[in-house]
């Protein structure tokens, strides 16, 4: 089995970009978030109390299934390092150091506002082409859609309770908390962090040229863009298109800025 890493973190907050640049490296292998968490948190719950014939199975059992579907999942791909993408293994952690001892957990993160504001903008561009972000509805507001999105259920909140249990939990040394604004300020930096953080020799990425490009699954869930990068890694400054008072309802939330409430033991790049 090739050594496994995890990305995971907050949407819009470029997992997608860094996978893109990581898969430059031939020894690796990334993408954008994939079938495999979801099939994890089946496995677990078919195992649970709420089958009847989980008797018979116990956590040795348990962990060879598990660890079995990575194997799997996994078993023609040549590569020697493995990025695997989804938001929910930072709601994980105790079961993937469990799994996996040599395992790290990279956090991609942005300032909420502008989460809000890169999903709200991906709606309005694509304003004939309801997204399944909200089940299709081509109704609603900015208001509604924020609201639904930041809930605990939501595609932002779920996430952010996620990451915030696991900074503060007791894995968090195999977890690094990579910026948005870090990684397209300075990805150079940011890679070179990333490379010390799995502990692999470093690798000279094309920061000019990067490419990656799911087309029909973007399509297919009615938000063309969502996962599209292209060209050059940079930061492109611009406004907001949020309202001024939602906007500043977020803006307190990052805590991984403050050095007051930045736990003892998290690296943030």
């Amino acid at each position: 089995m090739p050594a496994i890493h995890f990305i995971s973190g907050l949407p819009r907050s470029g997992s997608t970009l860094l996978a893109a640049l990581l898969r430059q490296n031939p020894r690796f292998e990334a993408g954008m978030s994939g079938p495999l968490a979801g099939l994890f948190g089946a496995l677990l719950g078919e195992m649970s109390a709420r089958n009847e014939f989980s008797v018979f199975i116990d956590d040795a059992k348990r962990e060879r299934i598990l660890r079995g579907l990575f194997d799997s999942f996994y078993g023609d791909c040549p590569a020697e390092v493995i990025f695997d993408t989804n938001r929910a293994w930072c709601g994980w952690m105790p079961a993937v150091s469990r799994l996996f001892a040599q395992a790290k957990v990279i956090a991609c993160v942005r300032e909420l506002p502008w989460v809000v504001d890169s999903i709200e903008r991906l709606v309005q561009r694509n304003v004939f082409t309801p997204s399944s972000i909200f089940g299709f509805n081509p109704g609603g507001t900015v208001y509604t859609r924020a609201n639904g999105i930041v809930g605990q259920d939501g595609m932002v909140g779920a996430p952010y309770d996620m990451l915030k249990q696991a900074c503060y939990g007791a894995e968090r040394d195999r977890l690094l908390v990579v910026q948005y604004e870090t990684l397209t300020t300075d990805p150079e930096r940011t890679m070179r962090a990333i490379y010390d953080f799995i502990d692999e020799p470093a690798y000279v990425h094309d920061f000019a040229h990067v490419d990656y490009d799911v087309t029909d699954f973007d399509e297919r869930a009615g938000t063309p863009g969502l996962h599209a990068v292209h060209g050059e890694v940079r930061a492109d400054p611009r406004e907001t298109i949020l309202p001024p008072d939602l906007f500043n309802r977020f803006t307190r939330d990052a805590f991984w800025r403050d050095p007051e409430r930045i736990p003892a033991g998290l690296r943030v790049v």
